[in-house]
């Protein structure tokens, strides 16, 4: 086992999982604070480094692209402060941090770990129900709802259509955007069949950020729904063709649906070639696709 503790947080590796626990010094962020500990299994890494500065030096790990949800839902755009899969290490634990560091890659070398995206989720994402009050309203999420309320600041857009309930079966979709500059950020959801251009700071779907304190705490929110949600990469599934007397009107597809549809009937064409689908189950199956479309 290896373990570095640091004000920062203490890193646990036990030769299956890194237990990840955030500090409680006054420098760490409320973000890191809220999200909690974190157990990071071996197969969702995809590297680990240790970088030396001249006062301290930190410690970074690097997951595979799609294992979780918090890295998906926010894109690579949360700042260090708020990332928690770097710890900040002093001077004096280097060699500790290097220690560290070999007893992890010798076990991703050993397991044979590969560094490639996954399809699926390998962590759960942020623990439910949870509300975060932020920017221009408040979000929560139960798991299986997401409500919006709106403060006084919110334009009348958004006041005079009150707190919006989206089912998550409604939500095709989540983007999460941090200040930057003079530009707010925001936490918006896709609905299906109901996109939405306007600007976040009318955008009933959508809590515009101003940069205050609290404003990350929307990451975790929008990590929640992700975790929820289908995952991008997850392979479309070939639905067995019903009977023609028997098969039910194909439902209204939004236009973000079309690329797996596509994939779908690539799908389809590879099964029909390779012997998997006779001919007329490959043409009943790409009739239902292309009435979907």
């Amino acid at each position: 086992m290896a373990e570095i503790i640091q004000k920062d947080g203490t890193w646990v590796f036990d030769g299956d999982a890194l237990r990840l626990t955030p500090g409680r010094d006054k420098n760490v962020s409320l973000l890191r604070k809220e999200l909690g500990e974190l157990l990071v299994p071996l197969t969702a890494l995809a590297g680990i480094s240790f970088e030396q500065g001249k006062k301290s030096g930190r410690l970074r790990l690097r997951l595979r692209d799609g294992a979780d949800p918090l890295l998906h839902a926010t894109g690579g755009r949360l700042t260090e402060p708020h990332d928690p899969y770097q710890l900040l290490v002093e001077s004096d634990r280097y060699g500790v941090a290097e220690y560290f560091v070999d007893e992890v890659r010798n076990a991703l070398l050993l397991d044979q770990v590969p560094s490639d995206p996954v399809d699926a989720y390998l962590l759960p994402g942020p623990a439910v129900p949870l509300s975060v009050s932020a920017g221009d309203g408040v979000a929560s999420f139960d798991g299986e709802r997401v409500r919006l309320e709106w403060k006084w600041q919110a334009e009348d857009s958004k006041s005079a259509a009150g707190p919006r309930t989206l089912p998550l079966g409604d939500i095709a979709g989540v983007e999460w955007q941090p200040t930057v500059g003079l530009e707010n950020g925001h936490l918006r959801f896709t609905v299906r069949a109901a996109p939405s251009k306007v600007p976040p700071k009318y955008d009933p779907n959508a809590v515009e950020l101003w940069g205050f304190k609290k404003d990350p705490l929307m990451a975790l929110v929008a990590a929640a729904v992700q975790a929820r949600l289908p995952h991008p990469s997850a392979p479309v599934a070939v639905e067995e063709a019903a009977p023609a007397g028997d098969a039910p009107a194909p439902a209204p597809v939004a236009e973000d649906d079309h690329d797996a549809l596509l994939r779908r009937l690539r799908e389809l064409g590879e099964l029909h070639r390779s012997g998997v689908l006779t001919d007329e189950e490959f043409t009943l199956a790409k009739q239902a696709v292309l009435k979907r479309m």
